[in-house]
């Protein structure tokens, strides 16, 4: 079978398309036919500087992947051939807090990941997927839509009539779009692009902030919410943006922290002072994502899947991913 392997520090166009054998499934695996796989931030970075992350190469990208189960093995209970399942980011969460040994499970870092036409995954490390989704929709689920499940719902409580802030337009931010539709929530999102703005107010949001236009959107939702902020905000962001979250959330208000995109300083002072609750968020367990399954077959969820690639055409996606033109997700069939 082929899989994509990084084999340098040498970026995207030094990912090699290689035959490997994946050979047959242990106690308690999986062996997996992947069908798609798709595309976060987190694999784009991989790939662009995998020295710090002590990557062994040849080294498999990608967490996130969807496809049928080919062969069982020793020991797996409730799995058989011809299972439609996703990819769990981490093969070693199955509930409660995260810890280092369960960030140690990480797919696409720490273990090899399943832009690959074969895989093998641990059997709770794989869950089905809703009936009505194809492969490629199924493979958005593991990392973008889990987080931004534990984002607004694990984490930030959410419940009708609360006000929401989403910075950007990426696979993380229009899933929780989609979510915060389904519990009656009201959304304001940013982005650079009154095109995608426009989007995401066909979808639901009920306010939107082009932040090249209105730098200060911290006070733009300030006033938007009449002075009191939002009840949450997703930071995808990072560094360079959670000083204005930090402005933009109401006093004992909620911020999920998620992203790494944009680098900077933040002061901790008005954290203290507006008795923030700041959570760090790194996906979520097998738990959530039964959760998270069951809540989008029950409401017919589809994703917002921006662009889809052929496997030979992987590189391209990544570059698609780099060029930060995408509204929704990136997916590459296997």
């Amino acid at each position: 079978m082929r899989a994509w392997q990084i084999v340098s520090d040498g970026g995207v166009d030094a990912l090699k398309l290689a035959e490997r054998d994946v050979g047959a499934p242990g106690l308690g695996e999986v062996k997996v036919r992947m069908r798609a796989s798709a595309i976060n931030f987190r694999d784009l970075a991989t790939i662009k500087d995998p020295g710090p992350r002590g990557l062994t190469f040849p080294a498999v990208p990608n967490s996130d992947g969807a496809g049928e189960i080919v062969e069982v093995g020793e020991g797996v209970i409730g799995l058989k051939p011809g299972d439609r399942v996703a990819s769990c980011f981490f093969q070693d969460w199955a509930d409660g807090p995260c810890s280092p040994e369960i960030m140690a499970s990480a797919l696409g870092g720490a273990l090899d990941g399943v832009l690959a036409e074969e895989v093998i995954l641990k059997a709770g490390g794989v869950i089905p997927f809703p009936e009505h989704m194809s492969f490629e929709d199924a493979a958005t689920l593991p990392c973008a839509a889990l987080t931004a499940w534990n984002a607004v719902v694990e984490t930030g409580g959410t419940k009708a009539g609360d006000t929401v802030l989403l910075l950007g337009t990426g696979g993380v931010s229009i899933y929780a779009l989609q979510f915060l539709n389904m519990l009656g929530a009201r959304v304001i999102i940013t982005s650079s692009s009154d095109e995608k703005l426009a989007r995401a107010k066909q979808m639901g949001a009920w306010k939107t902030v082009n932040y090249r236009q209105t730098p200060d959107w911290d006070q733009e939702v300030l006033k938007l919410t009449g002075g009191r902020g939002v009840d949450l905000t997703v930071e995808v962001g990072g560094p360079g943006t959670l000083q204005k979250s930090i402005e933009a959330t109401r006093v004992a208000g909620t911020i999920g922290l998620i992203g790494i995109l944009v680098g900077g300083e933040i002061n901790p002072l008005p954290i203290m002072r507006k008795s923030l609750r700041v959570q760090g968020i790194y996906v979520g367990s097998r738990r959530m994502f039964a959760d998270m399954n069951r809540a989008i077959a029950a409401h017919g969820l589809k994703p917002v899947i921006h662009e889809t690639f052929a496997f030979e055409e992987a590189k391209s996606a990544y570059h698609a991913m780099e060029a930060a033109g995408h509204f929704g997700k990136l997916v590459v069939k296997c």
